[in-house]
């Protein structure tokens, strides 16, 4: 990143249950790292949900990773998108299957509505496998809107979210 200039803090989560899950979130972590003025400060370990909507598909692989950067929301948004798409996401129908799916949670404490971006992510505060890597990055994080992330968890209590690993 540049000196002097103006950074804020992303949370991203990460997401895949296609082609070796755990890779993928792997080689995703780091091409992260080495994103134009951004800075990899951290990555949740893994954990194992099940596909929330189509239930047809296997569970799925998902960590948050916390980043300083200088992009803006929507270059920021940019740069996933091409990141999925050098891991091979296919953008078929909803909630489909997916080698890589990259999900801009939070940005500082922005809200954004726009048409290819919404800020705080919709539905991040009901889903235990966003909230329990968010809070292990940062237990005193606040979703815009909706509160503090540990009082969220709560809940979300009874959704199955298994952690994996501790890369």
């Amino acid at each position: 990143m540049q000196a002097g200039s103006t950074a804020a803090t992303a949370y991203v989560g990460l997401g895949a249950n296609l082609e070796d899950p755990r890779q993928q979130l792997a080689r995703a972590t780091d091409a992260l790292a080495i994103l134009p003025r951004t800075q990899l400060l951290a990555r949740s370990s893994l954990y194992r949900s099940a596909p929330v909507s189509k239930a047809d598909q296997p569970d799925f692989v998902n960590a948050v990773a916390a980043l300083r950067t200088q992009l803006t929301p929507l270059e920021l948004l940019d740069a996933l998108l091409d990141l999925e798409a050098q891991q091979g996401r296919v953008r078929s129908v909803p909630n489909a299957a997916r080698t890589l799916d990259l999900d801009l949670l939070l940005f500082d404490d922005r809200v954004i509505h726009e048409q290819r971006l919404q800020i705080p992510h919709p539905r991040m505060h009901e889903r235990r496998f966003v909230l329990l890597p968010l809070v292990e990055l940062n237990p005193k994080l606040v979703i815009p809107g909706h509160g503090a992330v540990v009082d969220l968890l709560r809940s979300v209590a009874g959704q199955d979210v298994t952690r994996i690993d501790a890369e």
